[in-house]
C-alpha cells in the first residue's frame, strides 16, 4: 500500500502530472541510526542509489560536508539533478534531547518521481524510526 495514499494523482502517469512546475517532498525523519547518518560514504551511497532509483540525472558529484555547532553540527547533502536538487542535513541531536539521529530532506524536481521510492530508499540507509512527511506540487 502506498505511504501516501491521498497523492492518488501519482498513479494517473506522467503525461497529466507534467502540467506542473514542480514537485517537493520534504522528510524529517526521527530515531536515525547514528552510525549510518555519521559516515559521508554511506550518505553518498545513499544519494547515488536514490538518483537511479527514481530515474533523475546527476550533475556532478554529490557534495556532503560536515560542519556547524552544537546541536545543529551534522553532514549537510547537496546533489544537483538535471530537474534542480536533492539536500539533507543529519544531525545526532533530535531536538528534544534525546540524542537520537534525525534528519531533515528534500527533493525537488520539475520532473516527477516515486515519492513512495523516496521514503523506502531513506528508511532502508538510515533506519529512521518515525518521520513526518510534507509534499507539495508547486507552480507559480
Amino acid at each position: 500500500m502506498s505511504v501516501y495514499k491521498y497523492f492518488f494523482h501519482f498513479n494517473k502517469g506522467v503525461n497529466e502530472l507534467s502540467t506542473y512546475w514542480g514537485y517537493h517532498l520534504c522528510i524529517n525523519a526521527r530515531g536515525a541510526d547514528l552510525n549510518a547518518i555519521k559516515d559521508a560514504a554511506n550518505i553518498e551511497k545513499f544519494t547515488k542509489d536514490l538518483v537511479k532509483r527514481i530515474d533523475m540525472v546527476a550533475y556532478g558529484e554529490p557534495q556532503i560536508v560536515h560542519f556547524g555547532s552544537g546541536n545543529k553540527a551534522g553532514y549537510t547533502l547537496i546533489q544537483l539533478i538535471e530537474t534542480s536538487n536533492i539536500s539533507a542535513h543529519f544531525v545526532e541531536d533530535d531536538g528534544y534531547g534525546t540524542n537520537t539521529g534525525s534528519y531533515y530532506f528534500d527533493c525537488f524536481s520539475c520532473k516527477p518521481f516515486d515519492i513512495n521510492e523516496v521514503v523506502k530508499c531513506c528508511r532502508e540507509y538510515f533506519k529512521n524510526e518515525s518521520e513526518q512527511i510534507s509534499f507539495m506540487i508547486r507552480q507559480a
